[in-house]
């Protein structure tokens, strides 16, 4: 095809997205208008006028996102269908756009009528003789890439260019993941568009395109049933903070803003954990026996807190002893959540005081005089404050750092060298790990949140000692203490009733523990559901654990499978090199079709002693950096990350590297804007890919868990284009 022919194509092209940008201009002019008299609306000074204003620019804000979102990229493909099925081209986009008399400029790619874009093969070509990606930078076409579907139709449609598919396949990653709305394939339309209720998995191997064929999914909901999904929320859940900040970028991409992100350290609202612990004891938190360890931890008397109460009142002496105490605690207990009992402790202890008032004096004054004086009493509201104080999750896992609590409550769950492992995690000065915060949920849903006054009448009637106007002083000051006491703790606004979605889609779900199921399992109750995963990939040891618990999460709900089967990341080379190594090792891995071929076979620079350690370390990275335009990983052992980084900064000053590799890590930078070379744990790569990666030490990387294999098969499969293994 001449290059003549390829430019007249492009100027035609060139002059509809231009016409489509001035009308998504037009309807941006519109909605800051309508936010302006919505305003003005406000202005009227009565409920009706402030309702029509919050609507108003409610609707207003939301379409300006919309439109600010999808300006990159906004039109992105065309079909032309047989004549007798619609003599127009059909242009295909980010969001749908309509011109001033509301004929159709643009269909939202989520819509059905975009559905053929998609769908269409030159088998079952749908009526769709050619489909059209248009490649563009900003508002500007810079290419098209076509495809005859159905060569029995009569035209005489111009073919330009290799592909979409392989044009994308073969550009430079950054350190984001880009919407692959414009090359979706037909089997991962299906999973895309599936039932929204119930649950759908997405399985397959790695390269698959699984991660963002489910966040398209999540921006296909939230376009089919805009108001369960943005009402109820959509949380996505991914392995770690690098993931999220990789993937943050692709529902805003699609006019998609509605959307929890959150790494498994961030699930809890209000907190953050961002180290891992040890593997082995990473394997006693996340497993499903820790939940009656946590149980039992939620029912325990608070330590240091009183054990007996001693008071004369008039001719009594009223006891509350351990025995009648633990009575009343089990009691309480057998009532509801710890938190909740909090309004009816006074009652509760007034109740066994007065039952042992026998003196002629104590009963004439009468019940009522009683109460009074004990809620009057600085010694009694002490007591009962400090017996049943309103308790956080972050406070109740502090005790579990005493050794003899510890065993006290793990006996017959946890062996003593478990215990051990647990103490020593959980020293004073350690912040929250990632597998720490599941442990947190659990505690929250054991204690159940402190009661409000503002709750609902019931909290305080509860109590029965609000007769003639009586405070509970410290009691009550105590009930109302926010959530504040732990690190990392959550605000006080974060209540369970918040926890629940509409939709939540879990990512590497195959690494998820007994207890992270637990704990995302209560974010989705009422929830349809996405799940992606690779069991060969899992870095979890117990596999069947984790299943039992997954079950128990989606328990009732109706399931629709969907298994992807072509690696589109990595080059056939590659993913033959990483496929071998599974064979080998024993790996059960689902080994996908790489479609890709690039004649560059993975390096292998081995054996390296510790001396030579850097310095070939070096040489392979300078030698991928100078190689490829993209993003450049250094995955190491976890013990060996800070080394790697130290090396790393003092590269760009040697003098022994040549100009070229310097500038390649040191000033060169990936096509988002941010440095190209990034050091990383095998763990860290979850999810991921780079153009290049240099594997250090990978034997190490095996050694590190029960599940080290795994974790390595995974490494070798980020690469897209140069591998090299070092030592």
């Amino acid at each position: 095809m001449s290059e003549e022919l390829e430019a007249r194509e492009i100027a035609a092209e060139q002059a509809y997205v231009d016409e489509v940008y001035v009308q998504m201009e037009a309807s941006a002019r519109n909605a800051r208008a309508l936010a302006k008299e919505g305003h003005s609306r406000g202005r009227l000074g009565h409920e009706g006028g402030l309702v029509e204003r919050d609507a108003m620019v409610y609707q207003a804000a939301k379409r300006l996102a919309q439109l600010d979102a999808a300006h990159e990229g906004l039109v992105f493909g065309r079909l032309d269908l047989a004549p007798d099925l619609d003599p127009q081209p059909r242009y295909i986009g980010r969001i749908g756009v309509r011109n001033a008399e509301h004929d159709v400029l643009l269909i939202d790619w989520r819509a059905p009528a975009a559905g053929m874009f998609y769908q269409a093969t030159a088998a079952e070509p749908q009526g769709v003789v050619r489909r059209r990606v248009l490649r563009a930078e900003h508002r500007t076409v810079v290419g098209v890439e076509d495809e005859l579907l159905d060569d029995s139709a009569e035209t005489d449609l111009p073919i330009i260019g290799e592909g979409a598919l392989m044009a994308q396949l073969s550009r430079a990653r950054d350190r984001s993941m880009h919407s692959i709305v414009a090359t979706i394939q037909a089997e991962q339309d299906k999973a895309i568009r599936a039932p929204g209720k119930g649950v759908v998995t997405i399985s397959g191997g790695p390269g698959t395109g699984k991660t963002v064929v489910a966040l398209h999914r999540a921006a296909f909901l939230l376009y089919s049933d805009r108001r369960r999904y943005e009402s109820g929320g959509v949380l996505v859940v991914g392995p770690s903070g690098v993931f999220m900040r990789y993937i943050e970028r692709v529902l805003p991409s699609l006019g998609e803003t509605a959307v929890a992100l959150r790494s498994l350290g961030e699930v809890v609202n209000g907190v953050r954990a961002t180290r891992h612990d040890e593997p082995a004891v990473a394997d006693v938190k996340g497993a499903a026996r820790m939940a009656e360890v946590l149980r039992r931890t939620a029912r325990q008397q608070a330590p240091g807190s009183p054990t007996s109460f001693r008071i004369f009142w008039r001719d009594d002496t009223l006891v509350l002893d351990p025995q009648l105490l633990g009575r009343l605690r089990r009691q309480l207990m057998s009532q509801g959540r710890r938190n909740r009992q909090l309004p009816r402790i006074a009652r509760t202890l007034l109740d066994a005081m007065w039952r042992q008032v026998r003196g002629e004096r104590g009963r004439e004054r009468g019940r009522e005089a009683f109460d009074e004086e004990m809620l009057s009493h600085e010694g009694f509201l002490d007591f009962a404050a400090t017996w049943w104080p309103p308790l956080d999750a972050a406070t109740v896992l502090g005790w579990l750092r005493d050794p003899e609590f510890l065993q006290r409550v793990a006996e017959g769950v946890l062996t003593q060298e478990e215990q051990v492992l647990l103490t020593k995690s959980w020293a004073a000065d350690a912040a929250l790990s990632i597998e720490d915060v599941p442990l947190l949920d659990e505690l929250r849903y054991a204690l159940g949140d402190v009661p409000r006054r503002t709750d609902d009448e019931r909290d305080l009637d509860e109590t029965g000692l609000l007769e003639g106007g009586v405070d509970l002083q410290e009691l009550s000051t105590a009930a109302d203490r926010e959530f504040a006491s732990g690190p990392g703790w959550a605000p006080p606004t974060h209540r369970l009733e918040d926890d629940t979605y509409a939709h939540v889609l879990i990512d590497e779900a195959q690494d998820l523990t007994p207890m992270q199921w637990r704990m995302v399992g209560r974010r989705g109750r009422t929830a349809s559901w996405t799940i992606v995963g690779d069991p060969a990939q899992s870095s979890w040891p117990v596999p069947a654990e984790a299943a039992a618990a997954r079950a128990e999460a989606l328990e009732g709900k109706p399931l629709h499978e969907f298994h992807l089967s072509t690696n589109y990341r990595n080059s056939a080379e590659i993913y033959s090199f990483a496929a071998d190594y599974a064979r080998r090792v024993g790996l059960d891995a689902d080994l996908p079709d790489a479609v890709r071929r690039t004649g560059e076979e993975p390096r292998v620079v081995a054996p390296v002693d510790d001396d030579a350690l850097e310095a070939a370390t070096r040489e392979a990275v300078n030698e991928i950096a100078e190689r490829v335009a993209g993003t450049v990983g250094i995955v190491v052992p976890a013990a060996r990350r800070s080394e790697v980084n130290a090396w790393l900064a003092s590269w760009p000053e040697r003098a022994d590297d040549s100009a070229g590799a310097r500038a390649a890590i040191d000033s060169t930078k990936a096509p988002s804007g941010e440095d190209r070379v990034v050091v990383l744990t095998g763990l860290d790569t979850k999810g991921l890919e780079f153009d290049g990666i240099v594997v250090v030490r990978p034997h190490e990387i095996e050694d590190e868990s029960a599940t080290g294999r795994a974790t390595l098969y995974v490494v070798l499969t980020r690469a897209t284009q140069l591998l090299t293994t070092v030592g």
